[in-house]
């Protein structure tokens, strides 16, 4: 036993880690070199329950909760926390424990470690930082691009129609870059919220029919990230601009019903509308707005896309990879 005793502790101190082992109780009873050169304080002052001292104060009940819930259950203890350095500095810690069990499966013993990864947390939140201040100056340049789109149609009137469509495609784009656009801890969308149906009803939010049960969103749901939430915003800008034109969101009584299936690795999407306006034939798929869809499908998505011209209303199926949507 005194020989494993010395093996062990000469491992632990050859260890770049903090390294600490408690009873089965969780009462701590040893700490390696590391762990007293890392805290600066005296060999055995920290043996029971006083490590938890060692926490920043912010961190000392999340920390004691996680550790309570692993010796209630046996689960792995992992918790990222600020240790207090011999400088009198907290740094940020990356704490692991695992049980050590015998052979009747009961556990004997916890084993731990501790690494600091202070470096990390702040490279992470400087980055987080700058990529909070692109996304809000992006923000606003589509909001500057707007107002220099409704200025200048003030000068050419005969613009005014082509202006409005063009600030509803830039809004779009900013619903969605808004949406799935790097977030504080504060602002960051609550479980949910992140997904294809979330992103739907945000982007179809300034449509009244959404309100009043006339357009649906129904089926299945995904997570969306940025990947696949542009080209998504352009295109259903797209069909519910022209579902408020000319189709079925035209007339008091129109609806539009959106349904997603997910099966296979792939993303069915359909767009389907009743009570409108009768259709007589194919129109004319020529304009822009047409163009900007398939090209947002076939081309960012990967997908495809059929129009079914209906006498009662059109039907749009789009497949897609659901990989396409997002990195996850």
């Amino acid at each position: 036993m005194a020989a494993g005793q010395i093996s062990f502790k000469q491992l632990a101190d050859a260890m770049p880690q903090m390294v600490w082992s408690t009873l089965p109780d969780g009462l701590h009873d040893y700490y390696n070199a590391q762990w007293y050169a890392f805290t600066g304080v005296p060999e055995g002052s920290t043996d029971g329950e006083g490590w938890n001292g060692m926490f920043h104060p912010e961190d000392q009940e999340r920390a004691w909760a996680r550790w309570r819930h692993s010796l209630a259950t046996g689960e792995p203890y992992e918790i990222e926390y600020r240790l207090r350095h011999h400088s009198g500095e907290y740094r940020w810690t990356l704490g692991r424990a695992l049980p050590v069990r015998g052979e009747d499966g009961q556990i004997i013993r916890w084993v731990g470690t501790c690494t600091e990864i202070d470096e990390q947390k702040r490279i992470a939140e400087h980055n987080s930082i700058l990529s909070r201040e692109l996304s809000h100056r992006i923000k606003n340049i589509f909001a500057v691009v707007n107002g220099l789109i409704g200025l200048s149609a003030r000068q050419f009137p005969d613009m005014k129609a082509l202006a409005r469509e063009l600030q509803g495609r830039i809004a779009a784009l900013g619903r969605a870059h808004d949406y799935v656009r790097p977030h504080s801890e504060e602002s960051a969308p609550h479980p949910g919220q992140s997904t294809l149906k979330a992103l739907l009803a945000d982007l179809l939010s300034p449509y009244p029919a959404l309100d009043d049960g006339r357009l649906t969103i129904e089926g299945d749901d995904l997570a969306v990230d940025d990947r696949g939430a542009t080209p998504i915003g352009l295109v259903f800008h797209e069909l519910a601009t022209n579902a408020m034109k000319y189709g079925a969101l035209s007339l008091p009584e129109g609806r539009v019903a959106i349904t997603i299936a997910v099966a296979g690795g792939a993303v069915h999407l359909s767009w389907e509308e009743f009570g409108g306006p009768r259709i007589n034939g194919v129109p004319q798929l020529s304009g822009f707005g047409s163009r900007l869809t398939d090209m947002s499908v076939v081309q960012q998505l990967g997908g495809t896309l059929e129009r079914d011209w209906r006498p009662d209303g059109l039907r749009v199926r789009i497949e897609l990879p659901a990989r396409a949507l997002s990195r996850a």
